[in-house]
């Protein structure tokens, strides 16, 4: 076990580049079974939305575009994570309803290049995007971090945790042991599976790790590729619900608070930020109005989604989009809010860890604009 804890160690000292390349990877893998074939049809234009990626050239959201009625428009991009699902619906609908138009702004969605949104972001080639606390930590620790910042919780609590067959009786983290186990080969990702495995009383060191992305969870748990798998509740989870699978199931964050991190947020471009906080506000208000939608009506805004990304399976949508629901808000204030205290927590224990330098108290968020 010591072996291995040093291996996971030593990887964390990996180039900053690879691991936000690899958690962009992950996430995708994670969505690409309910969105095989999905190319960027599903970002195409709405209402107050643009479809073509934007080019490099003149300052983002520097340009305008008349309305209807000669008014002008700021021009903005949104940088998805990968193919639209139901994490980015308040984005859609806050663009189909003209939210954005009223405040301003005509958004255009466009999905991420393999590097992740956190590079497009960084670059200035997007003002805003979607990114991930575990991913962030990998470059705020840096010498050189990222010029970004999550400006809003898109989901209020870590809703990812470890499914399995119910036939193979893993009801508690450690009863991975013995057990296959899907791996990213991240080195905070195996240290989370690590704790809770270890906290359960179990031996970290006779979970069977199997590098594997995987693509379609059902397929991989009812085949027996693997035994267990990370996944995110709101699309994997139901997924695998709606196939009629009877699995065990636990949530990261109902086994330790330190791992009720936030997953996704949205980032902003930090210029952005400091040079023209007007039009953070402008966005952040009309995608509030957009996720408050999807609180009140998620039915209708399952049809925004399809809308837009008429690829995805309706059922699915449907089903997170009840789930999520519940979990865009939760028992937060109001949508968005990111607790400093929950933020600082993962990032110490990140540190304690030595996954990562250490990263100061309230580095990368910041509450100014909810």
């Amino acid at each position: 076990m010591k072996d291995k804890m040093m291996n996971i160690e030593a990887a964390g000292k990996t180039v900053v580049g690879n691991l936000i390349s690899e958690r962009a990877m992950s996430r995708r893998a994670v969505l690409r079974a309910g969105t095989a074939g999905l190319g960027l049809a599903g970002a195409a234009a709405l209402a107050g939305c643009g479809g073509a990626p934007k080019g490099g050239g003149a300052p983002k959201g520097s340009g305008s575009a008349s309305t209807a009625g000669g008014s002008k428009l700021r021009k903005v991009t949104f940088a998805l994570d990968w193919t639209p699902n139901t994490n980015h619906t308040g984005v859609y609908v806050a663009a189909e309803r003209g939210y954005y138009r009223e405040a301003g702004l005509e958004v255009e969605i466009v999905q991420a290049p393999e590097n992740g949104a956190d590079a497009l972001v960084a670059a200035g080639d997007a003002e805003f995007g979607v990114s991930f606390q575990d991913t962030m930590a990998s470059y705020l620790s840096s010498d050189d971090p990222l010029p970004v910042t999550a400006v809003a919780a898109i989901i209020q609590h870590n809703t990812s945790g470890i499914i399995s067959l119910k036939e193979k009786g893993i009801t508690s983290p450690a009863k991975m042991a013995g057990h296959t186990y899907a791996t990213w080969e991240m080195p905070i990702e195996q240290g989370v599976i690590q704790r809770c495995v270890e906290a359960d009383g179990g031996d970290f060191s006779q979970v069977k790790m199997i590098p594997s992305t995987v693509t379609d969870e059902v397929t991989a748990l009812s085949t027996d590729q693997v035994d267990c798998i990370w996944i995110y509740w709101a699309w994997a989870g139901e997924k695998c619900d709606l196939a009629g699978l009877e699995t065990n199931y636990f949530a990261f964050a109902d086994i330790d608070p330190v791992f009720d991190f936030y997953t996704p947020v949205i980032i902003a471009n930090n210029d952005v930020i400091e040079q023209d906080a007007e039009l953070v506000q402008a966005f952040m208000d009309a995608t509030r109005r957009g996720y408050e939608e999807c609180i009140k009506d998620p039915q209708g805004a399952a049809e925004v989604l399809l809308k837009a990304a008429p690829e995805l399976e309706p059922e699915l949508v449907q089903a997170s989009q009840r789930y999520l629901a519940e979990q865009y808000q939760a028992d937060a204030e109001a949508w968005g809010v990111i607790d400093q205290d929950r933020w600082d927590a993962f990032f110490e224990w990140v540190g304690e860890q030595g996954f990562a330098p250490a990263i100061e108290s309230g580095a990368g968020m910041t509450d100014q604009f909810l």
